[in-house]
């Protein structure tokens, strides 16, 4: 008798160590996974309702006309947006090849005192494509039109 309960004790211990695991298991992966994930915003989320400066998010959108500069060294300045508003841009580095006024781009980086701060910068690497996220934020806006540009995937 003695030994059926201190098996059922044993068994209830196993379960809830197991259970205990899996909880600070999935913990341990939320935490690790926290600055891995980037979310999107458009400028028109970003002017709405501005990120903390310390929050890493993508941004995407056209780099407005007329707004391109380049400064001292690698650092360019730009204003990406989606027809309904517009962020600065500063980014110290090299652009894509294909980077230019009035076409897409995806930025990562930071929201700092009103000027976003990429630390990388991607554009369309053809003549048809788009981010996904970039066509709807244009879409929202009215600015996308189906033909100027072919869908991403």
């Amino acid at each position: 008798m003695a030994l059926k309960s201190l098996k059922k004790k044993r068994r209830i211990q196993v379960v809830a160590l197991a259970a205990v695991a899996l909880v600070i298991s999935t913990g341990l992966i939320g935490y690790a996974m926290r600055d891995g994930i980037n979310f999107f915003r458009s400028p028109s989320q970003v002017m709405e309702e501005p990120p903390r400066p310390t929050e890493v998010f993508r941004i995407g959108g056209l780099v407005e006309e007329g707004t391109l500069q380049r400064g001292q060294g690698h650092e360019i300045r730009f204003s990406v947006t989606d027809g309904g508003a517009s962020v600065p841009v500063v980014f110290a580095g090299v652009l894509p090849d294909l980077f230019e006024e009035n076409q897409g781009m995806v930025g990562t980086g930071s929201y700092i005192n009103g000027i976003f701060q990429a630390t990388e910068i991607l554009a369309k690497h053809d003549e048809t494509y788009m981010p996904k996220e970039v066509i709807d934020a244009l879409k929202e806006q009215g600015v996308y039109q189906e033909n100027d540009i072919g869908a991403g995937s």
